[in-house]
This record gives C-alpha cells, sequence and structure tokens, in this order.
C-alpha cells in the first residue's frame, strides 16, 4: 500500500486523513501468470496499481494475430482510460506475463475519492497526462526505427523488463519474428 502512496504523493499532497481514505477504498489483488486480468468486450469498471510483476496490453488484428501494444511494470496505473471513462466495450486484453499484485479500485471507489479529497482529480489528471506522453513517447521511435534500433531503445528505456518478459511477447511488440529478434540478439551480444 505505501508503493501506492508514495507514487500518489509524486503527483500532489494529500494529508493523513486522506491517505486513509484512499487505503480504506483499495482492495488487494492477484493475478496468476499467463491469465487474463481483463478480456475484450467487456466494460472495465475498475481501476489497477501494478505493486508487483509485469502486465502486457495486446489486441487481436484482422488477420488474428495477437499484437503486443505495451508493457506494464510495477508503480504504475492500469486502465483502458476510454473504455473505462465512456462505458463501452474494451478492444484490448490485458494479461499478466508474471505473477501480479495490484491494488484495485472501483469506479464507485474513484468517485466517492474524487467527491471527497479535493486534490484527487488534480492528482489523476497529472498521472493520466503522465502515462498518454510516456506512451507517445514509446510509440512514436517504433514507427520510423529499424528493429535493431527498437530492441536497443527496448533495452535502454526497461531495462528491468527485458529479461522478465518472454521472447514471443517482446518480438510481437516489436513488430518483429521471434527468430529475427534472437538473430537480432546474437548480434549485439
Amino acid at each position: 500500500m505505501e508503493q501506492l502512496i508514495n507514487y500518489l504523493l509524486h503527483f500532489g499532497q494529500l494529508n493523513q486523513q486522506q491517505i486513509e481514505l484512499i487505503k480504506s477504498r483499495a482492495v488487494t489483488r492477484t493475478t496468476k501468470k499467463d491469465a487474463y486480468y481483463h478480456e475484450a468486450g467487456r466494460i472495465p469498471r475498475e481501476i489497477i496499481f501494478l505493486t508487483a510483476g509485469i502486465m502486457r496490453v495486446c489486441y487481436y488484428n484482422n488477420k488474428g494475430d495477437e499484437i503486443t501494444k505495451y508493457f506494464i511494470g510495477e508503480n504504475n496505473f492500469i486502465a483502458d482510460i476510454n473504455s473505462y471513462n465512456q462505458h463501452t466495450p474494451s478492444t484490448e486484453y490485458i494479461q499478466a506475463i508474471t505473477d501480479c499484485e495490484y491494488i484495485v479500485f472501483s469506479k464507485a471507489d474513484m468517485e466517492e475519492l474524487s467527491m471527497t479529497i479535493i486534490p484527487w482529480d488534480t492528482i489523476i489528471a497529472k498521472i493520466t497526462a503522465k502515462s498518454l506522453a510516456e506512451k507517445v513517447n514509446r510509440i512514436s521511435p517504433m514507427m520510423t526505427e529499424d528493429a535493431t534500433e527498437r530492441y536497443l531503445m527496448f533495452l535502454r528505456n526497461f531495462p528491468a523488463l527485458a529479461n522478465r518478459i518472454p521472447l514471443s511477447y517482446l518480438a510481437s511488440y516489436l513488430g518483429i519474428t521471434q527468430s529475427s529478434l534472437s538473430r537480432i540478439r546474437r548480434k549485439i551480444r
């Protein structure tokens, strides 16, 4: 729980009473490796804060191929924000790559925190803006770099994740085949 509170305090001030209210609304859950936390076609009704493990966001293209959009490590919020806010079915899957532990806030709890804690909406807006900027910074270089550069950039940006993600998921994220990724890895060692 302290991970969550410390993370929130990077984005705004909270007094002890507000912190206790947040803690009282938080529920800790786990998802086992390879299980799906969320499946496409469902309307998200909660937001989670990942405290341990790695999750990936993926979808299926029109050919039926599974495509990894991005990975999410510890100390990050996870939500399909558009589907969550608009109450529409998600088009994405969220899968645990490792055993994961996370803190859950239901939509009703988020609304209560918003109405009760004055700086809550500002804190959430700052977290959302940071996440969107990180997403753009992740995707933009992927469009212009070759496969080797994309892999090297991944290693630079996510050194703690590189050895914890199966090669098939990493290759999908990089937009290459697993055999191409293996060749790149051999070449740069």
